[in-house]
């Protein structure tokens, strides 16, 4: 099955939540001129990663995700796309979640997503609540799953969302610059151990004291890039092809030569 997946990167604002979701939808206006089936945003789109002190951050949040799902899943039903929709800030019975949407064609919820592990070197954890579930969807009948940005550092939690049968992966992040090589190299490793797709979509530009490195991806399961942006503010599309990757999995089958009984994590 061949779909086509619009990388979104964007420059996003650090704590302005109304400029944002209107840049988004600017950009996605753009995005969705060329026709494609799955249209991809980053991490923190409505606040950037991320306003301080915690009553800046509490005060642009996304009360209960309300604005997201009706501006983004509005969207995807007056175009009729598929839409992951990055994260957003939202706060929710009194806590924030760096949360995930996933929006079908119809504009529907279909999934949603907590980050797990926040990054602890910004201080993530003591404004963010950690999510408590992976998650698994389909879109156009093709078996996704994702994580968020520092998500992708921690290959067991991967590994248990692909052993659930993922074809496709999605990454929306806010990574920095200064670690744009382990970006890369974390997404490819991703990709090429559990064998399949990886669409990761970064922030790019200044967010505070932050610069972030762009360069999202989209990657095979062998670990080519498909798509591979830069530094600036960008959309790309790349199209993705999975009856490769019943061959690929047959070929070099990781998943039947598992020694589970063996690993001690």
């Amino acid at each position: 099955m061949k779909k086509t997946i619009s990388l979104i990167q964007m420059d996003v604002k650090l704590g302005v939540p109304e400029e944002n979701f209107a840049h988004a939808l600017a950009l996605l206006e753009d995005a969705v001129k060329s026709g494609p089936d799955i249209l991809v945003l980053p991490e923190t789109v409505n606040t950037g990663f991320f306003p301080t002190p915690a009553e800046a951050l509490a005060a642009a949040a996304d009360d209960g995700g309300a604005r997201t799902r009706e501006l983004f899943g509005g969207f995807a039903k007056a175009h009729g796309v598929n839409l992951v929709a990055g994260s957003s800030a939202v706060k929710e019975g009194g806590k924030i979640y760096n949360r995930a949407y996933v929006f079908d064609r119809t504009g529907a919820v279909i999934a949603s997503y907590d980050k797990i592990h926040g990054f602890s070197p910004s201080g993530e954890p003591e404004y963010f609540e950690g999510g408590d579930h992976t998650v698994h969807f389909a879109l156009d009948g093709i078996p996704c799953s994702m994580a968020v940005c520092y998500d992708v550092r921690f290959p067991e939690l991967i590994r248990t969302e692909a052993l659930a049968g993922v074809d496709l992966f999605f990454l929306p992040a806010a990574w920095p610059l200064v670690r744009k090589d382990h970006w890369v190299t974390l997404a490819k490793a991703r990709a090429i151990e559990n064998q399949m797709y990886v669409c990761a979509v970064n922030e790019c530009g200044w967010a505070g004291e932050a610069k972030y490195a762009g360069h999202s991806l989209l990657l095979s399961p062998w670990g080519e890039e498909l798509c591979h942006l830069g530094e600036d503010e960008e959309i790309a599309a790349g199209t993705i092809d999975t009856d490769v990757i019943a061959g690929i999995r047959t070929g070099i089958n990781v998943f039947r030569d598992r020694r589970p009984e063996m690993y001690h994590i």
